[in-house]
């Protein structure tokens, strides 16, 4: 809110014996087996941060492997199959089980702390994330000991990657697994945004939100906008190595670059998505390793949410070399320039603080130097491959090798590592050595630019990229060499910090080493398992800094919430703007069904993947039970009086409609599906645009009557979902109308379905994506009837009532954007046609 003191003060009495205990109590970790249940944010998070950092070192041993081959000319330690699936596996670990899972694990361990709350708002899908990314992520690694692993570049290029020179399962591998993994992303995603917007501690504005919650705000959103384009992509190529649809096949009206369009629109945001929260990290430890507040904090805000705005602007960058007209690539070329200003910006706010303030030479902050030297680096070779030019003779040289890693290590791994220093008293009862440290910053440092920097050079003397070996004679050797002893270098560096890692991390939330910087935000306050024994009313950026005593009265209870009024898990859901306290959030308690959901969701996609269909099939049915019986459990029932959460404040335990989480939960996922069904249109555009002579003239459309009458059963469906809305507000059943609806809709896509029987989905690119369409139609409205029936259950379970409704309300704004999206699809797949036929 603009002013704190419209919020009533906490109770500034002592509070009574045995409430600490009774947290302790209620936010206790399962002991034996059933920790495997643990949802808590302080254990999820470091399990999360751990799997992460170990399929970071995985990847990095196959890189050793790969430096190993190239050391000298005509190595013949590692053959050309297996070089290429060496390559494609450390990619792909490094950027989809390592880059992007961990920095949302540094999510889920910080941010509720960070922000003043308990927990964030769905612990158990934080839980279902990390075991589905666990289970989907190991499994997908094993296959490099089986044959299995793909050989297709972290990038699976069609038409290299189509059944035809790629048969057996290794591609099926990457296609479904890393599809499957990108969905666990988006669960955390809608976690965090939900948390970052509604968890807040009371006075909390948004303009006073730590810059990590900021970082980690826009991360959640540019996923949720850019990671359905690759699972749509990896679902088009699987359709086409299984099924034979040729989205992919020029002689069919198909086009491979349609994949790179897809993929990329997905990859240069992704490294953004590494870079944001990065720099949040480096923003947090610059002001407290200054002992300065952040300089130009509005303005690196700013910058984060231009750099995510540019971002999806750049992805054409990568394709200057496949023969896009030269105006587009001028467009491109000026927008892959532009994001350097935000970037920037960035870079100027932390020298300035550290300009102005008393710079503590600690291990985090030679982390972030050693981050800011070779970042910028990287940003300077950025500019330089986005000039068309001088792209068309870098690309796939070892120049775009150097460039790439310049920027992820530099940009993510070096603050990666900053934070891990930084923030291990909190997690922990020992910080990391500080002699140690060092050892570990100055081999990294050393290891990465003496393994990088020579491969600039390797690339203008003519190196291609993704090479297993070279000729001698060619100016090559000494530079691959030394290349080699970087890495190595490198791998000593990691080994070290894990030596000391094993050495000091102890786990403990409630006897962690503290605040030993002296920093200015939330998560440094004490707690335990609860995160903080009361909740603190904010008043500033810089809470600790600015609220003398605020410590100790928080730990004395003197602020909100300071036990558990109703008996069970709680947090303060906030306004999303002002941070005004609204609803008591009771929250749910560990259990096994996301663990279930999620082994069974990830048996469901390994098991397509080797052709098994009955049997994944059988493991999907479990997985949507298990998804059904924890939905089950959620929703409890309202109190009959608002809770006192201390000041006297007064909130009501139960909410629906806009100020429920469910809802913001519910909303976001439709963006994600708007996001994947606007990536299906440009798909059938794009077709259209490049073969316009494969497709049907007008005469050959199905008859005009057919999406007329799917398009009436839609909007009758909807409407009798409004009916049960109103049936259910005036204390009736809803049941008799939700069935009506559930049986117009399906009569709806029937009729839509029937319209397309004549339609060969492998004839051409034009049956593939109809066919897609239909399929995709299908998929939601499947969905919808899934969860219109869920309500009806509940309702005749007395679960659900004209107060209780929440299942009800998801199910209604759910049902009523599937129909809006299937008139969509009816207006492109029949009206479309018409309207461009010559």
């Amino acid at each position: 809110m603009s002013d704190e003191r419209a919020l009533p003060l906490p109770n500034p009495g002592p509070r009574p014996a045995g409430e600490v205990e009774e947290l302790r109590r209620i936010w206790a970790a399962p002991k034996g087996l059933r920790f495997l249940t643990v949802i808590n944010n302080n254990y999820i998070g470091v399990l999360y941060v751990g799997a992460a950092f170990l399929f970071f070192v995985l990847a990095g041993i196959l890189a050793l492997m790969m430096r190993t081959q190239l050391a000298v000319a005509e190595n013949d330690l590692v053959g050309p199959t297996l070089y290429n699936r060496l390559f494609t596996m450390h990619g792909t670990v490094m950027m989809f089980l390592f880059a992007v899972p961990v920095v949302e694990a540094m999510g889920v361990l910080l941010l509720p702390n960070m922000l003043g709350a308990r927990d964030l708002p769905f612990p158990r899908l934080s839980a279902y994330a990390f075991w589905a990314y666990f289970i989907g992520g190991t499994v997908f690694f094993a296959s490099l000991f089986v044959g299995w692993a793909p050989a297709g570049g972290w990038f699976m290029n069609p038409p290299l990657t189509t059944e035809y020179f790629s048969p057996g399962f290794n591609e099926d591998f990457w296609l479904l697994g890393i599809g499957f993994i990108e969905i666990s992303a988006i669960a955390g995603a809608i976690e965090i945004i939900v948390g970052v917007l509604r968890t807040r501690a009371p006075g909390m504005t948004l303009a006073r939100m730590p810059l990590f919650a900021w970082a980690m705000l826009v991360f959640a959103v540019m996923i949720i906008l850019a990671f359905p384009a690759v699972i749509l992509a990896t679902a088009l190529l699987e359709l086409e190595r299984a099924f034979h649809w040729p989205f992919f096949t020029a002689e069919a009206g198909g086009d491979p670059l349609l994949w790179q369009h897809l993929f990329w629109f997905f990859g240069h945001p992704e490294v953004y998505v590494i870079f944001l929260p990065a720099a949040g990290m480096v923003s947090m430890i610059v002001p407290t390793m200054a002992g300065q507040p952040l300089a130009a904090q509005r303005l690196v805000i700013l910058a984060l949410v231009a750099t995510a705005f540019l971002s999806f602007g750049l992805w054409v960058h990568h394709m200057f070399a496949t023969g896009i007209p030269g105006i587009s690539l001028a467009f491109f070329e000026a927008a892959s320039m532009a994001v350097a200003i935000p970037s920037g910006i960035q870079v100027f706010a932390w020298i300035a603080t550290f300009a102005r303030g008393r710079v503590r030479l600690a291990v985090p902050t030679l982390f972030v130097l050693g981050f800011l030297f070779i970042f910028v680096l990287g940003g300077l070779t950025g500019v330089m491959v986005a000039a068309i030019p001088f792209d068309w003779q870098a690309h796939d040289t070892y120049f775009v090798v150097a460039h790439l890693h310049y920027v992820l290590i530099g940009g993510m791994v070096f603050p990666l590592f900053a934070a891990f220093y930084y923030w291990m008293p909190y997690t922990s009862r020992f910080p990391l050595s500080e002699r140690v440290g060092r050892w570990v910053f100055g081999l990294l440092f050393a290891g990465a630019n003496l393994t990088f920097f020579p491969m600039h050079v390797l690339g203008l003397a003519g190196m291609p990229r993704r090479v297993y070996t070279y000729q001698s004679g060619l100016g090559w050797d000494a530079i691959n060499l030394a290349s080699t002893a970087g890495a190595f270098v490198i791998a000593a560096g990691v080994l070290l910090f894990l030596v000391d890692v094993a050495r000091r991390f102890r786990m403990s939330a409630e006897d962690n080493a503290g605040d030993v910087w002296g920093a200015g935000t939330l998560e440094w306050l004490p707690g335990g398992n609860y995160s903080n024994r009361s909740i603190p009313v904010v008043t500033g950026r810089y809470p600790l800094w600015e609220q003398p005593g605020l410590a100790k009265d928080v730990e004395e209870g003197r602020y909100y919430l300071p036990n558990a009024p109703t008996g069970t898990r709680e947090t303060i859901l906030t306004s999303p703007l002002e941070a005004t306290p609204q609803v008591l959030m009771r929250m749910p308690v560990p259990g096994w069904a996301p663990q279930v959901a999620a082994f069974f969701t990830a048996a469901f996609f390994m098991l397509l993947t080797v052709k098994l269909v009955w049997l994944a099939a059988a493991c999907g049915l479990v997985a949507v039970g298990a998804l059904l019986h924890w939905g089950w459990s959620l929703d409890p029932p309202p109190l009959p009086d608002a809770v006192d959460i201390g000041g006297g404040i007064r909130l009501p335990a139960y909410a629906s409609g806009p100020t429920s989480q469910a809802w913001w939960a519910m909303a976001i996922l439709m963006l994600t599906a708007a996001s994947l069904y606007a990536c299906a249109i440009f798909s059938y555009l794009y077709l259209w645009l490049v073969a316009p002579g494969t497709w049907p003239d007008a005469s050959a459309l199905p008859r005009s009557s057919y999406p007329v009458v799917s398009a009436v059963l839609l909007v009758a469906s909807s409407a009798a979902f409004g009916s049960a809305n109103g049936s259910l507000a005036r204390g009736a059943t809803p049941a008799p109308a939700i069935a009506a609806a559930i049986v117009l809709a399906l009569a709806g896509f029937g009729t839509e379905f029937a319209s397309h029987l004549a339609v060969d989905p492998r004839a051409s690119a034009y049956g593939a994506v109809v066919h897609l369409f239909v399929l995709l139609g299908g998929f939601f409205v499947a969905v919808a009837v899934v969860l219109a029936a869920f309500a009806m259950a509940r309702r005749l379970a007395g679960k659900l009532d004209r107060v209780r409704r929440v299942t009800f309300d998801n199910a209604r704004i759910f049902w009523h954007y599937v129909v809006a999206q299937s008139l969509v699809g009816l207006l492109l797949l029949h009206g479309f046609p018409r309207l461009a036929a010559p």
